[in-house]
């Protein structure tokens, strides 16, 4: 099961004491730093957690697998994440 946002929020809200409002508007402003970032394209670290990173892609043949039709994919930008050793140790118990 993921967590979600609202779990997130609630989370937070336990932790600090504050009001959900508060809490919902804090988590909102962090990840629109962390979209901004990304679009810029700048990798965003988080210590301890792991390092988001944008990487372009070049344009390549494809092949669409319905028609079997060759075709060009067009030149793209994706987000990998990398986390970090001391994330991979806790997860990897």
């Amino acid at each position: 099961m993921a967590l979600t946002k609202i779990e997130m929020v609630g989370a937070i809200q336990a932790h600090f004491g504050f009001s959900k409002t508060k809490c919902t508007e804090l988590l909102d402003v962090l990840l629109e730093i962390i979209k901004k970032s990304l679009e810029n394209g700048e990798d965003v670290m988080v210590s301890g957690f792991g390092k988001f990173c944008v990487n372009e892609k070049k344009e390549r043949r494809g092949r669409n697998p319905a028609t079997g039709e060759d075709l060009m994919l067009d030149k793209r930008r994706v987000i990998t994440f990398k986390c970090s050793q001391g994330l991979r140790k806790k997860v990897d118990v």
